[in-house]
């Protein structure tokens, strides 16, 4: 006889103001289940949870627990009132002879369980929540997006606890690697309906696609279908009066089918723009050194940046990924060394913070940006250097136009994180500065998210815990492994550890030298003398000042070419200045280049 699931959920229906969330949605959950959660941002995944959790009603439908059973759910904003530490949250749920399940999950979880709950960071509550709903040992586990404000190394901890727990478990995130890693089933949340596969989230895009084609099938013989009945509604010839009543009321039928098909929402129209080329070199950092009382972040670091490198930075929450890149952007200055940025820098930056102003509405938080509005207009902005209509670009981000002028308090995570990303897209950029991009989003915009990146001829400065991103992303990563060590290797996150031979948190071991980029400058071989002629000593002291002066001239001549009424005016002027200008930029880069190879030169030397 089969068992009773542990929860059920049966012809659940929500409706949220105007149109439904869902509509007839169901599944249920057995023991031992390992399944993910799926579905497009703003589906409503999180609120099917809480459903399921019981946090939170429903209009029609049915929810079933087994007797007896407890199920445990990740709060996205845990309420540690009244604990005097996050460990004494943490084993809440657990008496003092099994105290120490919370205690190895909280070192697992890289969380100092002493502090106060008054004192730490969103991003600590939820762990030490994490840590106290793995301690309490429940029946099945509801995980939405468990991996926020995690590490690396902590979301490796928690791969390898799921994959030995027997305890089940739902779990929504955007970590494509932990999903493919843990589960053994599919649900997936599709225009208000719950599908389900008996395969992990490693076989989803391929049941995804497989599903939308034979979709796509059906609606084209009903659209057949409807033209040869309308056709012969038209056209055929007059038959017995009963035959012809039938068929219209059956041609009818099929245009009502056809008319409570949803159509799947589309993919968000992202387009990124390099603008001009920057220089050859982004950016030159020599042997810098940053502490912040005793404790040492950087110590001794050196890298170049060239144009077309993408570069991941890893490590330890609190290791000092942001306080480097900083310095490499010149915001911060290095206790020692020194940092030399290029020439022609146009950045962009998407922040993990997402910061926007929660009393604008999606309308203001784009006209209102002072690098996007057009002057004189409430209803424009500036789309790569064209005016384009507000509501029209906010589609292409598959906001609808009652979102427009909604709050964008209103906007789930990956709602808030496609409108930074419009932000930043309607710039035209050379270096895109990227901070926890994919948090939040879902698995279509990640997907287009990654191809843009592998099409974009600029630079990027990538931070990320999400090793799948990495991989896919980077052509070399800097890790930083506390105590000052910072070293980088070449390719993705499975390179890095293919370097450090499988580990990824290695005990310290002092300085090693790391694999060169696959892109960067080869360093060249030094030559038996012991240090650079004459003329390259001086070649090397007078480049800088040859370079700054090229550097005036391109300001100069693209202030003449932004003129859009110069070639009318003096065709001319204008040839002359576009030659000219091309002449300045190929001579920039040249001259950048010849620095380089000199500065590795005189590198290998000393």
């Amino acid at each position: 006889m089969a068992k009773p699931p542990l929860l059920a959920l049966r012809d659940v229906s929500l409706t949220f103001g105007g149109d439904p969330l869902f509509e007839g949605a169901s599944f249920s959950v057995g023991e031992g289940d390992r399944l993910c959660l799926v579905g497009r941002n703003g589906s409503g995944k999180s609120t099917l949870l809480k459903i399921a959790a019981g946090l939170i009603g429903h209009d029609a439908g049915e929810r079933f627990v087994q007797p007896g059973k407890r199920i445990a759910y990740l709060p996205q904003d845990p309420d540690l009132s009244g604990y005097d530490s996050l460990a004494d949250y943490a084993a809440a749920d657990v008496g003092d002879d099994e105290r120490y399940k919370a205690d190895m999950a909280i070192e697992g979880l890289r969380l100092n369980g002493e502090l106060s709950p008054k004192t730490a960071s969103g991003g600590e509550k939820r762990r030490a929540a994490l840590a106290r709903l793995l301690a309490s040992d429940p029946d099945l586990m509801l995980l939405d997006e468990p991996t926020n404000h995690l590490d690396i190394t902590a979301i490796e901890w928690l791969e390898e606890t799921l994959k030995a727990t027997r305890t089940g478990f739902v779990l929504i995130s955007h970590d494509r690697a932990l999903m493919a890693n843990v589960t053994k089933g599919t649900l997936w949340l599709d225009r208000g309906v719950v599908r389900r596969n008996e395969k992990g989230f490693a076989a989803f895009e391929d049941w995804r696609d497989k599903t939308h084609e034979e979709e796509d099938a059906a609606l084209h013989k009903l659209d057949r279908k409807i033209k040869r009945e309308e056709h012969w509604i038209t056209h055929g010839v007059s038959g017995r009066r009963k035959r012809n009543v039938r068929r219209v009321a059956d041609l009818a039928a099929l245009r009502e089918q056809k008319s409570t098909h949803t159509h799947r929402s589309g993919t968000a129209a992202m387009v990124l723009d390099s603008g001009s080329s920057s220089g050859k070199l982004v950016v030159d950092a020599k042997e810098i050194t940053k502490s912040f009382g005793e404790r040492t972040l950087i110590e001794d670091f050196s890298i170049k940046i060239v144009r077309g490198d993408r570069v991941a930075m890893v490590g330890p929450n609190g290791a000092g990924k942001t306080t480097l890149l900083k310095i490499l952007m010149g915001e911060l200055v290095p206790d020692e060394g020194t940092i030399r940025i290029g020439s022609n820098l146009q950045i962009a930056t998407l922040d993990q913070t997402r910061a926007l102003d929660e009393g604008q509405t999606l309308w203001e938080a784009l006209t209102e940006d002072k690098l996007l509005g057009v002057k004189g207009s409430n209803d424009q902005i500036l789309v790569r250097g064209r005016p384009k209509h507000v509501v029209g670009y906010l589609k292409e981000f598959l906001f609808d136009e009652k979102q427009a002028r909604g709050p964008v308090s209103s906007l789930s995570g990956g709602e808030r994180a496609r409108l930074m990303l419009a932000k930043i897209m309607a710039r035209e950029s050379n270096l895109l500065i990227l901070d926890e991009p994919t948090n939040d989003l879902d698995i279509e915009t990640l997907d287009l998210l990654q191809d843009l990146l592998g099409e974009y001829d600029g630079t990027l400065l990538l931070v990320s815990h999400d090793r799948d991103f990495i991989d896919r992303i980077a052509t070399s990563t800097i890790a930083m492994e506390g105590g000052g060590s910072v070293i980088e290797y070449a390719g993705g996150w499975s390179d890095y550890l293919s370097q450090r031979g499988g580990k990824a948190d290695p005990a310290l071991e002092g300085r090693r030298t790391a694999t060169p980029a696959p892109n960067a400058t080869p360093k060249p071989t030094a030559p038996q003398s012991k240090k650079m002629s004459f003329k390259q000593t001086h070649r090397l002291e007078k480049l800088p000042g040859e370079m700054k002066l090229l550097e005036a001239e391109i300001a100069k001549l693209e202030e003449v070419l932004v003129d859009p009424t110069l070639y009318a005016r003096d065709p001319a002027r204008f040839d002359k200045a576009t030659r000219a200008l091309g002449e300045r930029q190929a001579a920039l880069a040249a001259a950048e280049e010849e620095w380089l190879t000199l500065e590795e030169l005189r590198e290998a030397m000393a």
